[in-house]
């Protein structure tokens, strides 16, 4: 045989396998009756839960009655669509809730402070949390809330003490906060071993809440890990609880994305979870799916939809990392990235946020001030793909070589977790 022809159907077959997954995971049967549904049942419920309490308050003396009520239905609605009015509108019941309170409920001030979380207003939300301490009622309930704001706010030490004040191993609470703080420190393993005794407890409780959390977020750690069947099959779980679970499905389309290289029915899958769930986020991992497949017009059709959505003020600092992702993604608007990120470090000074001003920096052709952030602020304090992505550049770069090939091997393993398309740049390193 002609060894031309040998070497070109050896090179058919190594191309072939690089846009073919090896291991296919996922089967459509088992998840297309979720794509299909009529109707978006947990918003049904939510609306008639709005509609009952705003009935009672129209019968109440006091007009504030079941502000707290009222503000639950709203964050169900904001849950089941992505629409960012309804968490507002939950933020504005609850604060007229406190303030009918005198600002002297405990309660209150966590429903106030856990609606800031969903928006990124940490700060915010520490300040009713420290305040809610001090009264003292439900202590562990406030303890809890606590070491999640501090968590995210990159206040470790105090974070870590939190979880000392309530450790229980049968509690639910905890066990997902130790899960939390054991994939802080990098210790993966620990994280899932703690996640999956999270999970015994909420099934034996036969809450579905718990149990839906313990299933979506076991599969993303599945996915990290590289088990990705157990992912799979706990995302199909989660549907099997709640067909209408946007998340499982933007899961999946991930498995089928990254995993089986199949960034048709991927698109699929999301395309119809955005008949109902508009978080702009999706516009932006249609865009990475698009890019993938070459079909350039349709990934910048996709990001300006993104960019037209997150110009509601509404999302507050929601979106600030995709932001500068995109920025600097695009060399665009790099200026504007830098100073996202300096806000972002004001904010939440964590090394995520230091990498995002060092890759800002580095995109701006500033690299001296991008290596120091990445070797005081971010190689050695987070283990997180992409942060260590952005950092092995950034060495290589500067003409650290050795320690790029030392960053290697773990990127590698993350491949399926950073994307195809990061896939191709971690293997130029």
């Amino acid at each position: 045989m002609n060894s031309k022809y040998i070497l070109a159907m050896c090179f058919l077959v190594i191309l072939s396998s690089c846009n073919t997954s090896p291991n296919k995971v996922t089967n459509v049967s088992d998840y297309n009756d979720y794509l299909e549904l009529a109707e978006n049942k947990n918003l049904m419920d939510a609306e008639k839960e709005y509609a009952f309490w705003t009935a009672k308050t129209e019968e109440a003396h006091n007009p504030y009655s079941y502000s707290s009520q009222i503000a639950h239905a709203y964050a169900s609605m904001f849950a089941a669509t992505g629409k960012i009015d309804y968490l507002k509108l939950a933020e504005e019941n609850l604060i007229q809730l406190n303030e009918s309170k005198n600002h002297e409920s405990s309660g209150a001030m966590k429903s106030l402070a856990a609606n800031y979380i969903s928006q990124h207003k940490f700060k915010e939300a520490l300040q009713l949390l420290n305040k809610a301490e001090m009264n003292g009622d439900n202590l562990k309930g406030t303890q809890k809330m606590l070491f999640d704001v501090h968590l995210e706010l990159g206040n470790y030490k105090m974070a870590k003490a939190y979880l000392a004040k309530f450790e229980n191993m049968s509690d639910f609470d905890y066990l997902i906060r130790l899960a939390k703080w054991s994939d802080h420190i990098g210790n993966l393993d620990a994280a899932i071993t703690y996640l999956e005794k999270a999970k015994t407890v909420a099934e034996s409780s036969n809450m579905k809440g718990i149990k839906q959390w313990s299933y979506t977020n076991l599969a993303d750690f599945y996915g990290h890990a590289g088990r990705i069947d157990d992912s799979y099959a706990h995302y199909l779980m989660a549907l099997e609880l709640d067909p209408n679970d946007a998340y499982a499905k933007k899961g999946i389309a991930w498995i089928v994305y990254s995993h089986e290289k199949n960034p048709d029915e991927a698109l699929r899958i999301l395309n119809s979870v955005m008949r109902d769930y508009h978080a702009p986020d999706y516009y932006l991992l249609k865009s990475e799916i698009h890019e993938f497949k070459g079909d350039m017009a349709a990934k910048d059709e996709q990001l300006a939809l993104y960019i037209e959505a997150v110009k509601n003020k509404a999302y507050g600092d929601m979106y600030n990392q995709y932001n500068v992702l995109l920025y600097t993604q695009e060399n665009q608007n790099l200026k504007e990235a830098i100073a996202i990120s300096k806000s972002e470090i004001e904010n939440r000074p964590t090394p995520h946020s230091y990498d995002l001003l060092a890759w800002s920096y580095f995109k701006n052709g500033q690299l001296e001030e991008a290596l120091n952030l990445t070797r005081n602020h971010v190689l050695g304090f987070t283990s997180e793909p992409l942060a260590l992505y952005h950092s092995a550049e950034i060495l290589k770069a500067s003409g650290y070589l050795d320690e790029v090939k030392g960053l290697k091997p773990d990127l590698m393993d993350s491949t399926y977790e950073l994307g195809p398309l990061m896939a191709e740049k971690v293997s130029q390193l």
